[in-house]
Formats: structure tokens, C-alpha cells, sequence
């Protein structure tokens, strides 16, 4: 009977994945194409409070018997702004850098969280998990490009994400494993909201003021229709990504799972052939293999 189950559950656990993928990439599509008309701090705030009731009936009427505050509450909560400023850093970049770019910069994930289990768990990192990271980072090399003379700044800032959510997804299996799903979800996405109301009464008393029109301007636009039904795509997209890859992750192999994970990074592709035309050249797709294939023997090191 295991026999036959495990596999099932396994296939559907793709299907999962590969479609919260396709969610995320398209909603990341859709901040990038909206970086002009709307501001970050309004999307994290207005997106999130579409989730919340959401989230909170489910948890009451589905799980009643599952405590709405965090058990482990500290560490869900630096959990949480850890993943709040991890999007930050990676919208912000969005506006500056190609998607499929971004997208292949933020994948290096899974060699920081193999660097950072053998360094903050203690787990041994097998010869082949040391070569993913050589060819991640070389990977990261050819689609970056970097030259002195002309060094884009944002192509950081996809990095640094993969650093924050590595970090964080170390801090879920050694502090927050016990939690349910749904309730890191909801803690993040209060999170969301605490941080997007918070940072630009911080922005300000620091005197830093970006310009207004700006993506991470600190004054929030009157909103089309149009922009309603971004912000309801957007707060679909990340229902779909928070609750989607937990139950990937549950059900089925994390090797499996992870492996597909990587569709993201083919759907990030596709959206910027679709919304912006951007084609990338030989050496940004041999970069992009690279790091997929990294990713890969990571995971399965």
C-alpha cells in the first residue's frame, strides 16, 4: 500500500509546487510592471489585509482546535521580519534588474542554506554539496557580469534575499517546526503589514526620502481599478505561495519537491519574454542552467 501511495502523493506534491511557482513568478511579473504606478508599502500593506480575514476564517472554521498565536512566538515573529524584509530586498531590486535575472540571482538559496546548515545546524556537507556551491557562485558570475565600470548595485540585492530567506527557512526547521502552516502565514503576513506601515514613518525620521513616483516611496497613490485587480492577483499569489509550498513540502519528497522548486525560474523567463521583452543572451542562460543544476545537487547532496 506505501508502495503505491507515496508516489501519488508525490505527483500531486509536484503539481503543487510547480503551480505556487507559476503564482509567484506571475505576481512578481506584475510588481515589477507595476513598480511605476504603485509603492511597495501599499502593496505590503493592502495585499496582506485581503489575506488576513482570510487566513483567520480558515483557521477558525477548519482548524479550530490550532492556537492563532505562535507557540513559538519570539522566534515566529524574527521568523516573520526576516521574510517581510527578504521581499524588501528583492522588490526593490525588481524594478532595476530583469526578471529572469532576479529570479536566478534569488535561487542561489539552496546553496546558502547548505552553507548555513553545516555552519549553524552542523551537518555535514557532502563533496558534491560543495561543488553546487563552486557552481552556483560561477553561475552567479556569468549572468551578473560584474565590471567595475558598470556594476549594477540591485544585481546585490537578489543575494541578499536568498541570504534573509535562507536564514529564515534554517530558523523554521530548528525553531518553528512545530508550528502549523497557516499560522506562520498569518504571522507573516502581519508582519507585512506591521513593516509596510512602520517603514516609512522610519524612512522619514532618518531623512531619507525617496522620490516621489518612486517604488519605494514613503507616500501611498490613489489607486485605479486596475490597480485593485493587481493588488487581488497579488494577494491570490502569495495566499497560493504561502500555504502552496507548505503543503508541497508536507506531503512529498523535499529533493523532489525542491527540484521542481526551480520552475520558477523558467516561469521568471517566460513572464519577462511576455511583459517586457527581455530575451536573455547565451551567457545568462548558461548561467541560469548553472545555478539550476547547483540547486539541484544541493538539495539532493
Amino acid at each position: 500500500m506505501k508502495q503505491t501511495t507515496l508516489p501519488d502523493r508525490t505527483r500531486f506534491a509536484v503539481m503543487v509546487i510547480v503551480f505556487t511557482v507559476f503564482a509567484l513568478s506571475l505576481g512578481d511579473a506584475l510588481i515589477k510592471n507595476s513598480s511605476a504606478n504603485l509603492v511597495l508599502w501599499q502593496i505590503f500593506v493592502l495585499r496582506s489585509c485581503l489575506i488576513i480575514p482570510l487566513l483567520f476564517g480558515i483557521l477558525r472554521m477548519k482548524y479550530s482546535t490550532v492556537g492563532i498565536i505562535p507557540t513559538a512566538f519570539i522566534w515566529t515573529l524574527i521568523r516573520s521580519l526576516m521574510l517581510s524584509f527578504m521581499w524588501v530586498i528583492y522588490y526593490a531590486a525588481l524594478p532595476h534588474l530583469q526578471l529572469s535575472v532576479a529570479a536566478a540571482a534569488y535561487y542561489t538559496l539552496p546553496i546558502f542554506i547548505t552553507l548555513f546548515s553545516a555552519l549553524f545546524v552542523g551537518e555535514k556537507v557532502k563533496p558534491l554539496g560543495w561543488l553546487a556551491v563552486l557552481l552556483g557562485f560561477c553561475g552567479v558570475g556569468l549572468i551578473l557580469q560584474p565590471k567595475a565600470d558598470d556594476f549594477n548595485f540591485y544585481a546585490l540585492l537578489p543575494l541578499a534575499s536568498a541570504v534573509l530567506y535562507a536564514l529564515s527557512m534554517i530558523l523554521t526547521r530548528t525553531k518553528c517546526s512545530n508550528e502549523h502552516p497557516l499560522v506562520l502565514s498569518l504571522a507573516l503576513n502581519i508582519s507585512f503589514v506591521v513593516v509596510g506601515l512602520l517603514a516609512p514613518a522610519l524612512l522619514n525620521f532618518a531623512s531619507f526620502t525617496p522620490d516621489a513616483g518612486s517604488f519605494l516611496s514613503t507616500s501611498w497613490v490613489v489607486l485605479t481599478q486596475s490597480d485593485f485587480m493587481v493588488l487581488i492577483v497579488l494577494a491570490i499569489a502569495i495566499l497560493i505561495g504561502s500555504i502552496g509550498a507548505a503543503i508541497a513540502y508536507q506531503i512529498g519528497r523535499s529533493s523532489v519537491i525542491a527540484t521542481f522548486d526551480f520552475a520558477y525560474v523558467a516561469f521568471a523567463v517566460l513572464w519577462g519574454v511576455i511583459f517586457f521583452g527581455d530575451i536573455p543572451d547565451v551567457t545568462m542562460l548558461a548561467g541560469m542552467m548553472l545555478i539550476v543544476v547547483s540547486g539541484i545537487m544541493a538539495v539532493r547532496q
